[in-house]
């Protein structure tokens, strides 16, 4: 409740940093946080530099509990999708945070911690530093498309049950799709991202190996682009 007369209600980065967590980052808002913090939204002005200024406060301070450890023994396949996987996994647990890493990657130092760590990891495996921000880059992209997705679906949650069951229903009466759609396998999502990621990532590591500029990356994509 915003306290009338008296000394403003002092505030740190600290309070503003755990309430738009607690908020999320979808809903989060400097009316939102500065309503819960009892104070006006200006007084959130002295912290942080507007909208852009508390998502990446609050989105840094998110990705400051990710850690990507790095399996010597994995070769770089395995690595890239372990990658992937750990990163979309903790996406889901942070509603809001596939929408904030897609706008603008790194926007802080967290961001820069992971790419980093990602160049150092690839560093052991061959690859130059500019080929590692490339190849990471791409693996994280797929990751963190499947996570937004699906964390798009859970925002959509009221009433998709019985809309994905209609859809579905109609799929499998519809005398061009029927067949071929009760012949599909039950595929779970955790499942289905780990086969297509995977397939993703050796195609990726085909293209990019060990060695090879990001120049030479891009011409051998295009060559094989121009083959379609």
């Amino acid at each position: 409740m915003r306290r009338i007369g008296g000394r403003p209600r002092q505030i740190e980065m600290g309070d503003i940093v755990r309430v738009g967590r607690e908020i999320g980052l979808h809903q989060l808002s400097l009316n939102a946080v500065a309503a819960r913090l009892g104070v006006s939204s200006t007084a959130l002005y002295r912290h942080v530099d507007g909208r852009w200024g508390l998502e990446s406060l609050v989105g840094e301070n998110i990705l400051a509990d990710l850690q990507l450890p790095d399996e010597p023994s994995q070769e770089t396949a395995q690595h890239l999708l372990s990658l992937g996987l750990r990163l979309r996994s903790f996406i889901l647990k942070h509603p809001g945070l596939a929408a904030y890493v897609q706008t603008l990657f790194p926007r802080g130092d967290s961001g820069r911690r992971l790419l980093a760590a990602e160049v150092e990891a690839l560093g052991r495996r061959g690859y130059a530093a500019d080929a590692a921000v490339v190849l990471s880059s791409a693996v994280a992209s797929v990751a963190i498309g499947y996570a937004a997705a699906e964390d798009l679906q859970r925002q959509r949650a009221e009433g998709r049950a019985r809309q994905e069951e209609n859809a579905l229903a109609a799929m499998g009466d519809d005398p061009r799709l029927g067949k071929a759609y009760w012949g599909l396998p039950d595929v779970g999502a955790d499942e289905y991202v780990r086969l297509w990621l995977g397939a993703a990532v050796r195609a990726f590591v085909a293209a990019a190996p060990p060695g090879r500029s990001p120049e030479q990356i891009r011409a051998a994509l295009d060559a094989a682009g121009k083959g379609l």
